[in-house]
């Protein structure tokens, strides 16, 4: 799965959404991934309801696509 294809499912489902992906071997057919994921969405909630919001957003794609996902989410004064 193509990193930009991944930031395109992320964002259009989390509004006002900004999300950095890349392969952690920097190799292009790499499954394995991590992510910056910064949304106005993520704020009072837990980090573990924010890395809900993102699993959700990629849905299927967890388990047929995205072998490992190293996710780091951040609310904009987070950032």
């Amino acid at each position: 799965m193509d990193t930009a294809e991944i930031e395109r499912i992320i964002e259009s489902a989390i509004p006002d959404t900004e999300a950095t992906v890349t392969t952690r071997s920097g190799m292009p057919d790499d499954d394995h991934y991590e992510a910056i994921v910064i949304s106005p969405a993520f704020v009072d909630r837990s980090l573990v309801d924010q890395h809900k919001l993102v699993y959700d957003a990629l849905g299927d794609h967890m388990t047929r696509d995205i072998h490992a996902l190293d996710l780091t989410t951040r609310t904009p004064d987070e950032h």
